[in-house]
C-alpha cells in the first residue's frame, strides 16, 4: 500500500496540483450527469428507449463533429472566449429542450435542440487534459497527472449517475434533467476560476496543416481504437438503464453506472502507481481485450442484480485503458496541435458513445439486452486486435 500511495503523495505536493484537480472534478460533474439524465427524461417524455437513445446519440455526435473546430480555435486564441460562448449556448439549448418536451413532446424538436446543445458543449474534459500536458513535460509526472485525471473522471461518473439515481428515486426524470442542465451552466464558472489556466500555452502563429493532427497515422490508430472502446460505454449506459427499468427498479441503472465508475477509479489509481515494462500500446490493447470479456459476460447475467459485480470488474479496466490512450496522444500530438489532438480524440470518443447509445437503444427495443452487450464486446475485441498494429519506441 505504501508503494501505491507514496507516488500520489509526492504528486499532490507539487504546486497547484490539488487545486487543479478539485476545480476539474467540480466543473466536469455535469458531463457525468447529462447523458443518463437526458436519456431517462426523454424516455418518459417520448415513451421510447429507441427514440430517447437516438436523441442522446445525436447530442454526442454533434459534440463529436464540433470538438475539433473548438480545439483548433482554442490552440489559436486560448480557452477563455470558447468557454464563455459555450457556457451560455449549451445550457440554454438544453433548457429549451426540457421545456419543449414538457409542453409538447416531439421527437424532431428534441433531436434539433439536442444537436444544438451537443454542438456547443463546453470542452472542459479536453481542456483539463491539455492543461496537464502544459503543466508537465513527458515523464513520470505527466503519467501520474493523466492517471489522476482518469480517476477524477471516474469520480465524476460515480457521483454524477448516483446523484441522478437519487433524483429519480425521490423526484422525477424532469428533476434529474433540470439539475444536470443547471450544473452545466455553473461548471463553466468553476473552470474559469481554476488556477490551472495560468499554465496554458498556445502558439497562435505556428504553422499548421489544414488537417491538423490527422496527418499523423499513429494517431489514427489510437482514435479508431478509442471509438471501439467508447462504443461499449454508450451500450453499457443504455443497457444498464433498460435492465433496471425492465426489473422495475429504474434507479438501479444509475447504481450500476456508479459501481462501474468506482471499479474504474480503483483500477486507474492502481495503474497510475505501477511501472509496467510492457509497451504502452500493449497495455492499451490488453485492457481492451479483458474489458471485452467482462462486457461479454453480462450476456450471462440472469438478472440486474448479477450485473453489479460484472459492472465493477469491467470498470477496473476502463481507467487504465483511458490513461494509456491519453498518454499516447500527448506523445504523438505536436505542441501546435496540443488541444486539437485531444479534441479529435474526443470526436472519436463521443462518436463511439453516441453511436453505442443509439445502437443499444434500437437493439434493446428489437432483439433484447443480450444483443446490445454482444455488440459492445465485439467492437472491443476488434479494437484490441487493431492495437496490435501500433508500434512503440518506448515503454
Amino acid at each position: 500500500m505504501r508503494a501505491l500511495f507514496d507516488p500520489y503523495r509526492s504528486f499532490f505536493a507539487l504546486p497547484d496540483v490539488k487545486a487543479i484537480v478539485l476545480f476539474t472534478v467540480i466543473s466536469r460533474l455535469p458531463v457525468a450527469m447529462m447523458s443518463f439524465a437526458m436519456l431517462m427524461f426523454l424516455k418518459q417524455a417520448l415513451g421510447s428507449f429507441a427514440q430517447a437513445g437516438t436523441v442522446v446519440g445525436a447530442y454526442f455526435i454533434a459534440m463529436a463533429i464540433t470538438a475539433p473546430v473548438q480545439g483548433r480555435l482554442i490552440d489559436r486564441v486560448g480557452p477563455l472566449w470558447p468557454l464563455r460562448i459555450t457556457g451560455v449556448v449549451q445550457p440554454l439549448a438544453l433548457a429549451l429542450l426540457m421545456i419543449s418536451a414538457l409542453k409538447r413532446p416531439d421527437f424532431s424538436d428534441a433531436l434539433l435542440l439536442a444537436i444544438v446543445g451537443g454542438a456547443f458543449v463546453t470542452p472542459i474534459t479536453t481542456l483539463s487534459r491539455t492543461l496537464w500536458r502544459h503543466r508537465f513535460d513527458d515523464g513520470p509526472d505527466r503519467r501520474m497527472a493523466f492517471a489522476v485525471d482518469a480517476v477524477s473522471i471516474e469520480l465524476n461518473f460515480t457521483l454524477g449517475p448516483a446523484l441522478i439515481a437519487l433524483l429519480l428515486a425521490v423526484g422525477s426524470p424532469t428533476w434529474a434533467f433540470g439539475a444536470a442542465v443547471a450544473c452545466s451552466a455553473l461548471a463553466v464558472l468553476a473552470f474559469l476560476n481554476s488556477p490551472g489556466l495560468k499554465y496554458w500555452k498556445h502558439e497562435p502563429h505556428a504553422e499548421r496543416h489544414l488537417l491538423g493532427p490527422l496527418t499523423i497515422l499513429p494517431l489514427w490508430l489510437v482514435f479508431i481504437c478509442n471509438f471501439g472502446l467508447t462504443f461499449s460505454f454508450g451500450v453499457l449506459e443504455v443497457s444498464y438503464a433498460a435492465a433496471a427499468t425492465q426489473a422495475g427498479w429504474p434507479a438501479v441503472g444509475g447504481a450500476l453506472l456508479a459501481i462501474n465508475s468506482v471499479g474504474s477509479a480503483i483500477g486507474g489509481a492502481v495503474y497510475g502507481a505501477m511501472h509496467l515494462r510492457m509497451p504502452l500500446e500493449r497495455q492499451y490493447g490488453a485492457a481492451m481485450a479483458l474489458l471485452a470479456l467482462m462486457v461479454g459476460a453480462h450476456m450471462l447475467a440472469p438478472d440486474v442484480w448479477w450485473m453489479m459485480p460484472l459492472s465493477f470488474l469491467a470498470g477496473l479496466l476502463i481507467a487504465p485503458a483511458l490513461t494509456a490512450q491519453t498518454l499516447m496522444i500527448s506523445r504523438l500530438g505536436p505542441q501546435q496541435y496540443a488541444t486539437e489532438a485531444f479534441t479529435w480524440s474526443s470526436t472519436f470518443i463521443v462518436s463511439g458513445i453516441g453511436i453505442g447509445t443509439a445502437v443499444a437503444g434500437w437493439l434493446i427495443e428489437t432483439t433484447g439486452l443480450t444483443s446490445a452487450f454482444a455488440s459492445a464486446a465485439a467492437l472491443l475485441a476488434g479494437a484490441a486486435a487493431l492495437s496490435l498494429c501500433m508500434h512503440s519506441d518506448r515503454a
